[in-house]
């Protein structure tokens, strides 16, 4: 296949990328840049809306994983980054694909759990409604300015990650440390459900609904069995063989981390991925007990 990849220095693109660069495949890289490229990258630029489209041609499918990183405190400035990267970016790739002579066969794009908000412990599938709050309303609009390309024949998966759990990137490397000194616990309440997935398992999804033509529409990118957060610092404790009992109030993490820290650390979502089970894709790391001890041993394999 030929493949291009947006996204492809990130966390999740760098992987696949690698994955995806055996000698039967061409993979491109879309690249923001003023510098000269090279014949593996296409140029583009969301905020000018400039693409190399004429290089994109006879492309088999594109994976578009590329948006503004969301940890951070939310000001205005960095609410209209995420957006604006992840909407402005889509609508001008989708618009390019669509107008193509040639266009690819599918179109794989990021999307993220953010899309069902806070929502306790109902189950939560692909035919689950939009949630309130910000993500909620970024994910919505990023997934529908993918529709101009199913109207022109693409099929296009959304990939609504999860948390996505290495040892080497995301946001567990950051909890290690306070765990290894024995000082970590629950966020909040510890009642809200995380949704998880392995980077080894997410890349492997990707690739999956690349291959299986049969997937189209909104794809949820986690595992099997979501936990509290309450279960995560316990296995993760466990994992680390530490005590997993100092909680970090709620107050705190909206004190310090504003609108960020409540959607993304104190929301829940119980998200189950019907749509990979019922196609038949296999987990390497189903559980979330074998999941960190994968990601925690030294030195990381994922």
């Amino acid at each position: 296949m030929k493949i291009a990849i947006s996204g492809a220095g990130g966390f999740i693109g760098s992987t696949l990328t690698r994955a995806l660069s055996v000698p039967e495949n061409q993979v491109l890289r879309i690249v923001r840049t003023n510098a000269e490229t090279s014949a593996s990258e296409l140029r583009w630029n969301p905020a000018t809306g400039t693409i190399d489209r004429k290089h994109m041609e006879g492309i088999d499918a594109v994976v578009h994983l590329a948006g503004e990183n969301i940890v951070g405190r939310w000001t205005q400035d960095k609410k209209n980054r995420i957006r604006d990267s992840r909407v402005l970016g889509t609508r001008l790739l989708v618009e390019t694909l669509a107008g193509l002579t040639h266009p690819p066969k599918a179109l794989i794009c990021a999307s993220a759990t953010g899309y069902y908000g806070d929502r306790r412990d109902e189950v939560l599938t692909e035919k689950s409604s939009s949630g309130r709050g910000f993500l909620a309303e970024v994910c919505s609009e990023w997934e529908e300015a993918t529709t101009l390309a199913s109207a022109a024949g693409i099929r296009v998966v959304m990939l609504r990650f999860g948390l996505v759990l290495s040892g080497r990137g995301g946001g567990l490397p950051r909890m290690l440390l306070p765990f290894r000194l024995g000082l970590g616990g629950p966020i909040g309440g510890g009642q809200q459900y995380v949704s998880w997935i392995t980077l080894v398992d997410a890349v492997h999804a990707t690739q999956f609904a690349l291959e299986q033509e049969t997937l189209s529409g909104p794809v949820n990118v986690v595992a099997p069995q979501s936990v509290t957060q309450r279960e995560f610092a316990r296995t993760l404790g466990n994992v680390l063989s530490r005590p997993a009992f100092l909680p970090i109030p709620a107050f705190i993490v909206r004190g310090l981390l504003g609108d960020m820290g409540q959607e993304v650390l104190l929301n829940s979502a119980r998200v189950a991925p019907n749509k990979l089970t019922d196609a038949g894709f296999q987990y390497e790391h189903p559980v979330i007990e074998n999941a960190l001890q994968a990601c925690c041993q030294r030195p990381s394999r994922t």
